[in-house]
Parts: C-alpha cells; structure tokens; sequence
C-alpha cells in the first residue's frame, strides 16, 4: 500500500545531548531541523518509522496558495518563495515545479465561491485570477465537460513527495543534524517545570527544547504529557499512473477529481472532496469541537465504522517511558485506501477528460491527514510546558506548506523573528486547550 519513496542512510548512533530533538521525520520535522541546523543548533530527529514514510510521501504533491485560508495565506507565500529556493539551497532536486493550478467550476455557484476567495485574498498579493469558459478551455483543452469557468492560480507549483522529505532529511544531516530512524519517542522529561530531555526506545537525548512533529501521532504523544491536542484522523487516498505522454501539465481540481502530471510523465490522481473519517473513541471525546467543521463538510467526510474502534479503545491513554509503547509497535501507518472512491474519481476524470481514459494504474495507497477542528495547523509553545513546541494538525496541507512552516517552527524555537505572524497558529485558539492552562 506505501507509495514509493526515496530512503536515507540515518545516522548510526543516538547523542546524548542536542539542544533540541525534533519528534517525527516527516516534512514539517525535517524542514524544521534544517533550519535549527543551519542556526548552528545541534539537533536529532528521530522518528518511530523512517524519513518521509506517512503523510509526508502519500499527499498529492500541490505547492498552492489556491483556496487556502486567509489565515494561513502569509506562511502560504512564504513558503512558496522557500520552495523556490529550495533545490540551490539543499543541492538536490525536490522534484519542485511551477505548473499553476486551476480549479474547474461547474456552476455559477462555484464561480461566485472563488470570486469571494479571491477578493479576501487579494489582500495578500496571491496572484490569481477567474477564467471564463473559453479561456479554461485554452489554458486545458481536451474537456467533454461544459465547465462555465476556472480559478487560475499561476505562481502555483508541484513538488515530488516521494523525493522532497528525503533531500531535504540529507541536507538537515549535512548541516550537523542526526537523524534516527526506527527510533519512537516514548515520552518527554521534564526539570524545574520545562523540557529537559526525550525518552527514545533506544535511550534518552538530553535536550534544551523539543518539536512534536509527528503528523497523526501527535495527539496521542501531546496527551500522554497532559495536552489535549484536538486532532482527528482523516484518510485520503491517492492513486499513480503509470508514465502517460502528452496530456495536461496544468495541476487541476474540479468538484469530484485532481490531477497532477509526475516528473516521471505519470499522473498523481485523486478524488477531490471526499475522504473517510473512521470512527475512534476520540470522535466522540472530540464531538463538540469538530461538529461545526463535520457539519459544513458532510457531503464530503464519509464516517465509517471498523476494526480501530476497538483497537483504540483498547489502548492506554497514559503510559511509562520504561515500557514499549504503541509507536514501537505500528512503525508505520499504512491505512488501505478507499477504493470505491477512488474509482469514482477516475470515471469523473475520464468522463471529462477522455484522454485519462488510456491510463494504466501503477499503484494506490491511502495516508492519514491529522486535522483540527479548523483545518489550520498548531506552531506554538505549549502553554503549559515551557521548551515544548507543537508544529502538527496541517490537515493535509503540511508538504506544501512545509518548508514555511519549519521555518516559523525554528524561529518560534530560537525565539528569532518569526517568518510571519504566529498569533493564527497559536493552540489557544480552542476552547479545550484553553481549559488546560
């Protein structure tokens, strides 16, 4: 089920010491070792899996500031100026692309759904602009389907999942960062009230402060030290082609499917707006605070009911650092995808493009997002462990998010200037975490 992805050769010992230890080798992770790293800071990433092998390698690889939420528009920006860079900056090829992405529009009501986007987001310089049906057509010809207009976004990009984590875990490593995999978390120490080291099955790293980054995990860790991370499991699922000459290199979305052309001629194809919510007791610890998001999203989160549901009630909530823990166990989260969706979206895709009718699939896999109850991340200190930083809750937007958002990540850490203001990003936003302090 696990897409391909790049590996690394780790680091062969664990320190005794770094000043910080960042928790998940995902992309937010690495991106923000990276940083810390060139900093001069010492720090060890270590990761229960390997480098990049969850959300990190099973997104769709769009780099967008389309359709973002205005809060997250500034880090957006940001980051897409990073992705630029990226490749001189770390030597090796993320596989990033300016492509531009263009959101088709079916009725007049979707049309008037962008426009209100972008009006809010031309505050921020985003450039992008509404298409009619004659220049969709030019901009991506080839369609059966009468789309009445399009958002086009052309600054947008692309990068390869399957190649970015791991390039930019290798740059991490030659600016003086360790990274260690196989190797989970099992707790964080503590001395005089802040962060004074992490546990790792494979011993314990003294540390002046410590990153959770660990995407879908991170609730589970957080609430092991007291924080009630709100934080629900959403599955995605995504399929590859195998290479297809000649079609679209515009990234697009419409209402029903999404398409991305692969630096190896295939395409990356999804069902856009529709994703599964398997039921777990935090659906209902959770209830009150996701129900205004779930309520707006209903026609496209399916619930479903499974096996997890035991599985997870049956897990300790609360645990010591001297026993195996659950990330020891699952090293990598490798949910199966939703094939029936899946399917929808190929025969949406083929009915409105005929020239995906030639495909031949190569492979598909699902990846669990780790989504908040306003699908905007958490980067801040936790209010009630000093040295403790919480970088997760993207909500499947952290890749192309991610060089940005490790950014703001280190900085929050180092107390340096922040790359944009971190006050939207702050956990106090909700009302649960608030009742902690």
């Amino acid at each position: 089920m696990s897409p391909i992805l790049n590996r690394i050769t780790p680091s062969p010992a664990l320190p005794a010491r770094a000043d910080v230890v960042v928790i998940g080798a995902g992309v937010i992770g690495v991106t923000t070792a990276l940083t810390l790293a060139e900093r001069g800071h010492s720090v060890a990433v270590i990761d229960k899996g390997h480098v990049g092998c969850e959300q990190s390698s099973r997104n769709w690889g769009w780099v967008r500031t389309a359709g973002r939420d205005p809060r997250e528009i500034p880090l957006v920006m940001e980051s897409q100026r990073l992705w630029h860079e990226l490749n001189e900056r770390i030597g090796a090829d993320t596989g990033h692309r300016k492509a531009g992405i263009v959101y088709l529009c079916e009725s007049e009501k979707e049309v008037a759904s962008y426009e209100a986007w972008l009006d809010g987001a031309r505050a921020y310089q985003v450039n992008a602009r509404m298409l009619d049906g004659a220049q969709m057509e030019a901009l991506l010809p080839g369609s059966t389907k009468n789309f009445v207009g399009a958002m086009h976004t052309p600054d947008d990009c692309k990068a390869e999942p399957s190649m970015a984590t791991p390039a930019l875990a290798q740059a991490a490593m030659r600016a003086g960062a360790t990274i260690h995999e196989s190797c989970a978390a099992r707790t964080v120490e503590t001395k005089a009230g802040r962060v004074s080291g992490v546990v790792t099955e494979k011993g314990r790293i003294e540390c002046d402060a410590a990153v959770v980054a660990a995407g879908a995990w991170s609730r589970i860790f957080l609430g092991n030290l007291g924080i009630d991370f709100p934080q629900l499991w959403i599955l995605g699922s995504v399929l590859r082609t195998k290479p297809l000459p000649g079609g679209p290199e515009v990234t697009t979305g419409a209402s029903d499917f999404a398409f991305r052309k692969r630096l190896d001629g295939g395409y990356s194809i999804a069902r856009r707006n529709s994703s599964v919510a398997e039921i777990t007791p935090d659906s209902f610890r959770l209830l009150a605070d996701f129900m205004p998001t779930a309520w707006a999203m209903r026609h496209e989160i399916s619930l479903r009911w499974n096996k997890r549901f035991l599985d997870e009630a049956k897990e300790p909530r609360r645990w010591s650092a001297d026993r195996p823990t659950r990330f020891e166990r699952e090293r990598v989260f490798d949910p199966a995808p939703a094939t029936e969706i899946l399917d929808e979206g190929l025969d949406r895709l083929m009915r409105a493009f005929p020239f995906f009718r030639q495909l031949e699939v190569a492979e598909s896999w699902g990846g669990m997002m780790d989504a908040t109850p306003d699908s905007v991340p958490v980067i801040c200190e936790a209010p009630t462990l000093p040295g403790l930083f919480i970088s997760s809750g993207y909500s499947g937007h952290g890749f192309g998010i991610g060089p940005g958002a490790g950014r703001l990540t280190a900085d929050l850490v180092t107390g340096h200037a922040p790359l944009v203001e971190p006050a939207a990003f702050h956990i106090d936003r909700f009302p649960r975490a608030r009742r902690n302090v």
